[in-house]
């Protein structure tokens, strides 16, 4: 399928109400009973999913942006919309802060989402500082601080489990490489937990190594465990289950999914879940691609722009063991699927929040900050109806990557897209730059740029190779991208009716554990002022609700 003509995308850019008509398009809900993968076509990456009545929920790690780990909710594990996030600042330490801009890639990293005792729990590992836990009596919030569980560098992947016929909880995580051992395997290791789930009772003690074994999560099936895990094994990253009579062992081992042969990346980490009387689990397809970006073989190190995808697949059990999608090459080790008919059935077709008028009281859940941000430089009441982003000196070397208050969202899938934003640039001052932007391991920006004596002037800047424009002499501008496969371009226009391309077409990347996000940018070189009003954000993509087929 291509993108519609262009008259339709821009009426309905320009519309408000575009974003609430029902669509389908080439992933989730079809609006037929069925659904095709991904189900969420985004940069949605080590997930843990939750059923509290009949309502699913979904947590996802955002390692430095803030607010931190971001939850989504679903009737029918298709159907996924935005919540908010379980973490509110990443206070643990100071490096996270605006004015240090010092912890890229690391912060909130995998976790695991647990409702019990009537309160809501969700455990994550900072790799460079520990295991936290947060907790709230309803998941919209208000979420407790992070309490440190336990100090430790260099683990990850922690995962709950209350054992009610035993009356004891548990831990497990990823303990990472153990010293003295020479194999370089990564140790898993369950911890006793108190019942109340906020204290680990002992140190711990490994039931498992191998492989860059890692995401562990722990089920009890007809009175068996099951510990989820995954494996890297010959250049791909296995689905594996350990079934035994204890959470200790004796194990069985058995890989539960391989990368399918059609797929260019590996297909596992994710959650076991039941829905409309059967099983089914979520996984994500990883970063790494066993193609580069013209589609011709590379190097493991290609990765996916878009970031890591959620999928869903059914799932039966045979002889004790979970039988993951179907086994389409025939060698005894299944493979996910393509989609199928929805778990459940008669819900309407919805997908995460992208479109903004920013007329709320708060800000919009897809919207996270490039660190914490200078709340004292940012606004929804000062121009009602308006997202104000005030201009900062970015700290240390200044720049990009040093400057406080870049807000972004994920892009969506990997087609292509458009994405519009209509902004004010009427309070600019000398020394400002600001504007439209990609972003994730790379940063590729359009806006303006003002001079000393208070000219503005276009300026496209990819990871710090900078192109000039001509002089803005409008206050009103409006900034778009055009998203094709990986490629992608800016435009702007100030009339309401031209579009006009700047600047080269330029490939979008992963980058700092993040697929490409979509955002502004906003700061002051030279000394605090200046700002930008930001009233609408709209967004066009290939999928469900996204407004183009």
């Amino acid at each position: 399928m291509g993108f519609r003509c262009a008259a339709a995308a821009v009426f309905l850019l320009l519309s408000p109400m575009f974003c609430a008509l029902a669509q389908s398009g080439s992933w989730g809900d079809q609006g037929d009973g069925t659904y095709r993968n991904p189900i969420l076509n985004a940069d949605y990456p080590d997930v843990d999913i939750e059923q509290a009545g009949d309502t699913y929920y979904l947590i996802t790690s955002t390692v430095h942006y803030a607010p931190g780990m971001t939850i989504l909710e679903s009737k029918d594990l298709v159907n996924w919309t935005l919540v908010g996030h379980a973490i509110e600042k990443l206070d643990w330490d100071p490096a996270y802060n605006h004015d240090r801009m010092g912890e890229y890639g690391k912060g909130v990293w995998a976790g695991d989402l647990a409702y019990h005792d009537d309160k809501w729990f969700v455990y994550f590992i900072d790799h460079s500082f520990g295991l936290y836990v947060v907790t709230a009596d309803d998941i919209r919030g208000p979420w407790s601080k992070p309490k440190l569980m336990l100090a430790k560098s260099n683990w990850t992947d922690p995962a709950a489990y209350w054992d009610e016929e035993e009356g004891q909880a548990y831990m497990i995580c990823n303990f990472g490489r153990v010293e003295g051992d020479p194999s370089g395997e990564n140790h898993q290791r369950v911890f006793k937990m108190s019942w109340d789930g906020m204290e680990l009772l002992d140190e711990g003690r490994d039931i498992y190594q191998g492989p860059g074994a890692e995401a562990a999560k722990i089920y009890k099936v007809n009175g068996e465990f099951h510990i989820f895990l995954v494996e890297w094994i010959e250049n791909d990253r296995l689905q594996l289950d350990l079934r035994g009579p204890t959470i200790y062992g004796p194990f069985e081992r058995k890989v539960l999914l391989e990368r399918r042969a059609d797929l260019d990346r590996s297909t596992c980490q994710g959650a076991l879940v039941q829905a409309g009387g059967k099983w089914w689990f979520t996984h994500q397809l990883v970063q790494h691609r066993l193609t580069g970006p013209d589609g011709r073989p590379g190097p493991t190190s290609a990765k996916s722009y878009e970031g890591r995808s959620q999928w869903l697949i059914p799932v039966v059990w045979e002889d004790g063991w979970p039988v993951l999608g179907t086994d389409a090459d025939g060698n005894g080790v299944n493979n996910t699927v393509d989609g199928g008919v929805k778990p459940v059935d008669g819900y309407p077709i919805a997908a995460p929040q992208a479109d903004d008028d920013f007329a709320g009281p708060k800000l919009a859940p897809q919207w996270e900050w490039n660190h914490n941000p200078r709340d004292e430089s940012w606004s929804l009441s000062e121009r009602e109806g308006w997202l104000r982003l005030r201009a900062d000196v970015p700290v240390n070397e200044g720049g990009f990557w040093n400057a406080a208050n870049t807000i972004s969202q994920r892009t969506m899938g990997e087609r292509g897209g458009v994405a519009t934003a209509r902004v004010d640039v009427s309070g600019m001052a000398p020394g400002q730059q600001a504007g439209f932007l990609h972003m994730s391991g790379q940063y590729v920006m359009f806006g303006l740029k003002v001079d000393e004596n208070g000219v503005r002037r276009l300026v496209f800047n990819h990871d710090g190779v900078e192109r000039v424009g001509p002089v803005v002499r409008e206050d009103i501008l409006y900034f778009r991208t055009g998203m094709y496969g990986s490629r992608a371009t800016f435009s702007y226009r100030t009339d309401g009716k031209t579009w006009e391309r700047f600047g080269p077409s330029f490939e979008v990347t992963f980058g700092r554990w993040r697929g490409d996000r979509l955002g502004f940018y906003c700061w002051n070189e030279e000394k605090p002022g200046g700002h930008i009003d930001i009233d609408w954000f709209r967004y066009l993509y290939d999928g469900p609700n996204g407004g183009f087929q």
